[in-house]
């Protein structure tokens, strides 16, 4: 019985982030409680760990007397993204080519091959989450506790505000995407050989790759500054 109620909370937790992350519940959207505990087998009490979970990776919000919503992406959030997202990736990807183990470099060259075989016949959330997972092992081999848990919650953004980039409308967004895995290829590569510097790198231009495409989808009004620099809070 308590292995039957574990897999149903794995199942549960999977299932929403996937959602989430996909867009298939949207931001701000309320999640209906008893719905998810009738569907998913689960009392209220391991329902709420699940939410719980959820809530403390950025997954959604827990409101007191008014039950989970999904996160939001406001005004803010997308600003706060932009400016954090080259930061954030770069020193991933650094401290990745430090300290990233065998099993982890061949885990990573794994879902890079789930990503390749998402981009020829899956669709734009099979490779959003494809995409994901990748990224999430670069996480893995960063291995450091500060860095971590703000670099899974900016790719719970990213993988949001960049399911346009997975759609691709033309040509060229079409040919980004197999850039994109091109340079995958190269993270890879880099974080094998132990080069700092070039995973940096990449971790820039990566970012740059799809940073282009996101900003013509959801680009706040008024957001006229260089991405990757902060703001000023007061005038000069």
């Amino acid at each position: 019985m308590k292995d039957a109620s574990k897999n149903r909370k794995a199942a549960l937790y999977s299932r929403l982030k996937t959602a989430i992350m996909t867009l298939e519940l949207r931001p701000g959207a309320d999640l209906d409680e008893a719905k998810l505990s009738e569907e998913s087998g689960l009392s209220r009490t391991p329902l709420r760990e699940v939410l719980r979970q959820l809530a403390g990776e950025g997954y959604v919000d827990l409101r007191e007397n008014r039950g989970a919503r999904v996160s939001e992406m406001s005004h803010m959030t997308l600003r706060d993204f932009f400016l954090a997202a080259p930061m954030i990736y770069g020193a991933v990807m650094q401290l990745a080519a430090q300290h990233a183990t065998p099993e982890q470099i061949s885990a990573l060259k794994e879902a890079q091959e789930d990503f390749k075989s998402a981009l020829r016949t899956g669709t734009s959330a099979d490779r959003a989450m494809a995409n994901n997972r990748f990224h999430e092992i670069t996480g893995e081999m960063a291995d450091n506790i500060y860095l971590l848990p703000s670099f899974q919650r900016l790719l719970i953004d990213h993988a949001r505000i960049g399911m346009t980039f997975y759609r691709p409308q033309d040509a060229r967004m079409a040919e980004n995407l197999d850039e994109a895995s091109t340079q995958h290829d190269a993270i890879i590569a880099a974080i094998e050989a132990g080069d700092e510097a070039a995973a940096g790198q990449l971790a820039t231009d990566h970012w740059n790759l799809s940073r282009d495409q996101i900003e013509l989808f959801v680009m706040p009004a008024g957001l006229d500054l260089p991405l990757g620099t902060v703001a000023r809070k007061t005038p000069a």
